[in-house]
């Protein structure tokens, strides 16, 4: 922002200035595919952000009892995700802090090993707008590079965390050779991400927080944070667009938390979804890699 904007009110800024900043990073042409694979009239695509222990150490926190909370999702939270998603042959995608992955090497590689795909989800689930872009750099290298590590299998994809997408995250996409984002939301269906009003190349798999159960059962005491809706209601909202996404003949994704969806009385959310999406009869279970590659070639 040159000095003289950085003086002026939004609503005295000059044409070129608030042009500019909306068209760093844009929705571009749509990639919605006529069908999906083998004939699918929709795409159900499963996705868990393996926060864990992150989300209080990106914080600076120290908190025993947030950390306990996060080692449930190791503990407890993946391992029944992943009975479920194998008793319904499911695929589906973890995002992964790279300190996630260093404290659970063995549950990385038990997700790989059921046929899932890892994306990256930053370093210690730092926050990209406020990093330089050199420092944003060498996070999303190291992440790569660690995730890859200890899975052998090289993450294609990013969700960014807590979908804070910078100026500078697409570009550094394009420069790291990854495929495909999905932390931004301009649409129900995938798109092409345009970068200065360019095509970038890099597919966007939309994210929206209707469709994350951390808006819904998200708790932290010192902040006033409280979960507020029913699971039988979160169910509806998941259910509602999920019927939507099938009668349009779109893509349904859903993004979940190890540590937050799969408590007793939550688990059967994401078990009924699966039977749902199942009785419909033609969709796609798919990874959001999966579906990111399908909507590149055949839209």
């Amino acid at each position: 922002m040159s000095e003289t904007a950085r003086s002026l009110e939004p609503w005295q800024w000059p044409e070129k200035h608030w042009r500019g900043l909306v068209s760093r990073v844009r929705a571009g042409r749509s990639l919605k595919p006529k069908q999906w694979k083998g004939g699918a009239k929709c795409a159900i695509a499963l996705s868990f952000d393996s926060d864990h222990d992150t989300s209080e150490l990106r914080e600076g926190g120290k908190s025993i009892g947030r950390l306990a909370w996060g080692q449930y999702g190791n503990r407890v939270g993946v391992p029944r995700i992943l009975s479920l998603l194998e008793k319904y042959e499911t695929p589906a995608s973890f995002y992964v802090p790279a300190v996630t992955a260093m404290l659970y090497p063995d549950e990385q590689k038990r997700i790989v090993d059921g046929g899932h795909e890892i994306g990256i989800h930053g370093w210690i689930h730092e926050l990209n707008s406020v990093l330089a872009i050199n420092d944003e750099r060498d996070l999303m290298l190291r992440s790569i590079d660690t995730i890859e590590s200890i899975t052998g299998q090289r993450p294609y994809g990013l969700r960014s965390p807590s979908a804070d997408f910078s100026e500078n995250t697409l570009r550094l996409l394009q420069e790291t050779g990854l495929e495909y984002d999905s932390s931004l939301g301009a649409d129900d269906d995938c798109y092409e991400l345009l970068i200065n009003g360019e095509p970038s190349g890099i597919v966007e798999v939309p994210f929206e927080w209707v469709r994350d159960d951390a808006v819904y059962f998200m708790m932290n005491r010192f902040q006033g944070l409280r979960p507020y809706t029913p699971p039988a209601d979160v169910f509806d909202i998941f259910k509602r667009e999920l019927d939507a996404a099938y009668n349009e003949g779109g893509i349904f994704n859903l993004t979940m938390h190890p540590h937050i969806i799969t408590y007793r009385s939550r688990i059967w959310i994401l078990e009924e979804i699966i039977r749902y999406a199942r009785s419909l009869g033609d969709v796609w279970f798919a990874s959001h890699g999966e579906v990111a590659r399908w909507v590149r070639d055949n839209s």
